[in-house]
């Protein structure tokens, strides 16, 4: 029986762009990581420094935190401002694009809360009930459920 041809596992020329990159793995690209996650997470209440951020995140080696934290102002998820010059001290913060991350990081975390983590949901404050998330559209003013694929589009 003959053999089916293999599909070259790189690209003809190597020159060529690489094929364009969906939302989902954009988003990855840039702080898709566990430790990038939690030091966005770190960063939300306020701007914090290196020690400062090595405590909020537990288990988080310093060279791995040196290195998430060039990572993540290289994708301008955060921006470092030095508060020393000598020796050289950096305090972080969030850029908007980082900020932009607290409502996915949110859905996540309540993601895992429900399905074996220690956290709780986040909650209404006035009544207690956990908060569900939900796409809204603001032209037209409507909910969209998640089981109506006929009118969720990407472009």
């Amino acid at each position: 029986m003959p053999s089916m041809p293999s599909m070259p596992t790189t690209p003809a020329n190597p020159s060529d762009p690489p094929p364009p990159q969906g939302g989902l793995a954009a988003a990855l690209d840039r702080v898709g990581d566990r430790w990038s996650l939690l030091l966005v997470e770190a960063l939300l209440p306020a701007p914090r420094r290196f020690n400062e951020l090595g405590e909020a995140v537990p288990g988080i080696a310093p060279n791995i935190l040196s290195d998430r934290l060039r990572r993540l102002e290289r994708a301008g998820i955060l921006v470092a401002t030095p508060y020393s010059r000598r020796p050289l001290r950096m305090e972080y913060a969030l850029t908007a694009d980082g900020r932009e991350l607290a409502g996915a990081l949110h859905l996540l975390a309540g993601w895992g809360s429900t399905r074996g983590g220690t956290g709780e949901p986040l909650r209404h404050e006035l009544c207690g009930t956990p908060l569900q998330a939900a796409w809204h559209c603001p032209t037209c003013e409507r909910l969209v459920a998640d089981d109506e694929p006929d009118e969720l589009t990407r472009l």
